[in-house]
């Protein structure tokens, strides 16, 4: 009788373990595969060449930045090296630029004011509700998230009158009438709560893939330990998330700073920044479109910092849950 339910329980638990196994076992070999398949040496001589053709525009635009205005408009970059003349003019007209209300440099700090929290005000709401999404069990969970992830494919064209026209005139709630402090010109705050409402879909979406795949003993032990929602979230979830995290706040960031249609928008007066400012000092006929190539980096300067400095993170990061089976 001993035998027979050693039997029986062998019987019932060879599946399980044996599914985990093959599981494990064809995520293993389709992530080798991956990896064999990108390493192999046509794989990376079309790279170099990916890369090389995305570089050209940009050795572009940065000789071009330090070329006479004169020769900028009557010839094309690649002339430099035939006739090679240096000037810093260019740096120096954007630099000096600016309208009646703001300069170059209050433009840029402007940027940076609403750069910022408008990455990280999306991340924290996102974060939280990833983390919601994937370990918290209640009704409706799935069709929720579903709902948030189609939202991506709403274009922000569609969005900008109505969240507008919000901003403008307050909500109403079973009539009663809440006039929201977001219209005033000159200030930050719609600038990022519309930021924030594009970036939530995309950031729980990725933020999710990546939680989902913690392992689910470590929750549970925590569990047992008599950790609580939150502290499971502050103290696990949140620092083995920081990979996607960063990514996605790379992605954040660069799409913000570099964002002209919000900001022509809802960025009116003293909140302009520098993109807005960029494409106003080209005249009203673009008489003078030779200084967006100067322009162009000055405001790179700081993206590239950023991504330089999460570098480690952003692969890690974008590649989370592209095995998850």
């Amino acid at each position: 009788m001993s035998d027979t339910m050693k039997s029986s329980t062998a019987t019932t638990a060879t599946p399980t373990s044996t599914r985990a196994i093959t599981t494990g076992g064809k995520l293993n070999a389709s992530a080798g595969r991956t990896r064999k398949k990108l390493s192999r040496p046509w794989a990376s001589v079309a790279s170099i060449l990916i890369a090389f053709l995305w570089t050209i525009p940009t050795l572009g635009l940065f000789i071009s930045s330090f070329r006479p205005r004169d020769q900028i408009l009557t010839s094309g970059w690649w002339e430099f090296f035939l006739n090679p003349q240096v000037t810093g003019e260019n740096y120096v007209d954007v630099l000096a630029s600016g309208t009646t209300q703001l300069t170059m440099i209050e433009s840029f700090v402007n940027s940076i004011a609403i750069t910022i929290p408008a990455t990280l005000i999306p991340l924290m709401i996102a974060s939280m509700a990833a983390y919601a999404f994937a370990w918290i069990d209640f009704k409706g969970r799935n069709f929720l998230f579903i709902f948030i992830f189609a939202l991506q494919i709403v274009p922000i064209q569609m969005a900008l009158v109505p969240l507008l026209s919000t901003f403008s005139r307050g909500l109403s709630f079973f009539g009663l009438q809440v006039t929201l402090p977001l219209g005033a010109s000159g200030g930050y705050a719609q600038v990022w709560f519309a930021h924030s409402m594009f970036a939530l879909p995309l950031a729980i979406y990725l933020l999710h893939n990546f939680m989902s795949e913690i392992p689910g003993e470590i929750v549970e032990a925590a569990r047992v330990d008599g950790a609580s929602r939150g502290q499971i979230f502050f103290r696990i979830v949140l620092p083995l998330t920081m990979p996607a995290i960063a990514s996605v706040a790379i992605f954040q960031f660069l799409w913000v700073w570099n964002d002209l249609l919000v900001a022509l928008v809802f960025a009116d007066g003293g909140a302009a920044p520098i993109t807005k400012l960029l494409a106003e000092i080209t005249g009203t006929r673009g008489n003078d479109w030779h200084l967006l190539t100067a322009g162009a980096f000055v405001s790179i300067i700081v993206p590239l910092i950023v991504f330089f400095a999460l570098q480690r993170y952003f692969v890690r990061g974008l590649l989370a849950g592209s095995t998850k089976g």
